[in-house]
């Protein structure tokens, strides 16, 4: 029990202190790769398609995912697929675009806390032969009806054969089973609207266990100080036979994207076997070599896991007490709660939906709403150094202009379209276009920027570099120009006063702003 709680504590510290501020270098290569005249709105260029799904990445080489010290990823999980599990060399923020599943994440030291009853692991294994036993009565008629009937008596005595060594085999894993159930580390259920964070290095996988699709978008943070390697986005897979999800980049670095595989694929088999303590044949299916399934893979029948959800009323029972967990923890925050290691990091809270309209920091009926995510509602991005903004523009609505005072933001265009416009330090406009679902704008730090919803309105997620991002209206009620002293908006625009105090009192909303004048009348202050 002490080794697990020491290596805890020490993947702990190392976290939070590797997390404490993004090296200095890393910063000086992002400012001299933020030298451009013109942004633009991306498409994916890179494609996979799995067996069960699809992964579209985004050049990180460009300009723009450079500046920033990011990479991003769009993923489809088709129902019943599987993403194998697998790790990055940089902490990542995972937006759930559409559908529900399941997320395993393994930390090292922690305990396996999910564990199986006797009575439930005797029912999977027949569970399990049940459905092994009809898998291959599946296969004799498929056979029959394609008229591949075995043509002699020798291949009949081969497949019998064949069957009384997998017969054998489930005897001998039926009395395994008996004598240790399954277990493995938490489990957690995700929806539409859930962002969830993942630290460099954890191994995770998902599961889509809904009746859609499941899509998510991912950003790496390639520049955190957690990334000890360069600036390349890497994805290190622990099974299957993967793709490159970064293949324009990988093509440069090695000049091929056929040299894929998973990580236990480039050890000695005979290694493996001996490190496993498993025959050869399943070192080498460790390997992956001849499987054709690619990075995210249909499971056969459906995937067995301890969870303590048996029912959707238990689910949105869970999510109901986790809401007020976590308006509990906020109202807590900064007293200090003396929380163990179980509490404080083998159970840390990864996700939080902000997709949820009653969820909203800022409302306005007549422009929309943006619900944000920061450490103060997540503690772990005060570890990953990086926040979120989910935004809803209704019909013609408003984004104040305003500039991100510590960080870059990402923007991803969920649904509809706007009219982005952004503008450097020489006033020089370096994006003025529209931006639909399915692209991404990156907004470097500092550069003003605003957005107008057209008639269907614009949905957007923004990442952004900074545990706790602060933006800086340039108009509205807690606006630049509305904290500025009348007599300076005078001299500096050369202004009458009654123009200035039209400036400074016209709009009383805060960033979210009605484009019709009807909605906010001029309001002159007394001379």
């Amino acid at each position: 029990m002490v080794k697990p709680i020491l290596l805890s504590l020490s993947f702990l510290f190392l976290l939070i202190n590797g997390s404490l501020a993004r090296s200095q270098f890393q910063h000086q290569q992002q400012q001299n790769e933020c030298q451009f005249d013109r942004l633009q709105a991306l498409e994916p260029d890179n494609r996979i398609r799995a067996e069960a799904g699809e992964i579209e990445s985004w050049n990180p080489n460009h300009d723009q995912f450079r500046c920033a010290g990011v990479a991003v990823v769009r993923r489809t999980v088709e129902r019943n697929g599987l993403h194998l599990p697998s790790y990055t060399n940089a902490p990542q923020l995972i937006y759930i675009v559409k559908g529900r599943g399941v997320l395993g994440t393994i930390f090292p030291g922690c305990a396996e806390t999910f564990e199986e009853s006797q009575e439930q692991g005797r029912e999977d294994q027949g569970r399990r032969s049940r459905s092994s036993e009809e898998q291959r009565e599946r296969e004799e008629r498929e056979r029959e009806e394609q008229g591949r009937r075995p043509r002699s008596r020798e291949e009949q005595r081969e497949r019998e054969e064949q069957r009384e060594r997998e017969e054998e085999r489930g005897r001998g894993q039926g009395q395994g089973s008996r004598s240790q159930q399954d277990s493995h580390q938490k489990i957690r259920h995700f929806r539409e609207g859930d962002v969830i964070a993942l630290p460099a290095g954890v191994a995770y996988w998902s599961y889509n266990d809904g009746d859609e699709s499941l899509v998510s978008i991912s950003l790496i943070d390639v520049g955190n100080n957690d990334n000890q390697l360069d600036q390349n986005p890497r994805r290190f897979y622990l099974a299957g036979n993967p793709e490159d999800e970064f293949q324009n980049q990988t093509n440069k670095r090695r000049g091929s994207s056929s040299d894929t595989n998973n990580v236990l694929s480039g050890f000695n088999p005979e290694f493996l076997r001996q490190a496993f303590n498993v025959d050869e044949e399943t070192a080498r299916k460790l390997q992956g070599q001849n499987d054709q399934r690619k990075n995210i893979i249909k499971v056969k029948g459906q995937l067995d896991f301890v969870s303590p959800f048996s029912s959707p009323q238990e689910r949105r029972r869970q999510e109901q007490w986790e809401q007020e967990k976590q308006r509990e923890e906020q109202r807590h925050q900064g007293r200090g709660r003396d929380n163990g290691v179980e509490e404080t990091f083998c159970s840390l809270r990864l996700q939080e939906n902000i997709g949820n309209p009653s969820r909203s920091d800022i409302f306005s009926p007549n422009a929309g709403r943006i619900s944000t995510l920061n450490s103060y509602k997540l503690p772990i991005l005060s570890q990953l150094q990086l926040s979120a903004e989910r935004g809803v523009l209704y019909q013609n609505g408003l984004y104040t202009p305003h500039w991100n005072l510590n960080a870059h933001s990402v923007i991803y265009a969920l649904r509809g379209r706007a009219r982005v416009q952004v503008v450097d330090q020489f006033g020089n406009s370096v994006f003025d276009e529209q931006v639909q679902q399915g692209r991404i704008l990156v907004v470097p730090q500092n550069y003003a920027v605003l957005k107008k919803a057209d008639n269907e309105g614009f949905e957007w997620i923004a990442f952004k570099t900074n545990e706790n991002a602060l933006i800086n209206p340039l108009a509205g009620r807690t606006s630049v120009i509305r904290a500025l002293p009348l007599s300076v908006l005078q001299n500096a625009f050369q202004l009458q006063r009654e123009e200035a105090q039209n400036l400074k009192f016209n709009r009383e909303e805060t960033l979210l702003l009605s484009s019709s004048r009807s909605s906010s009348q001029p309001r002159v202050a007394a001379a």
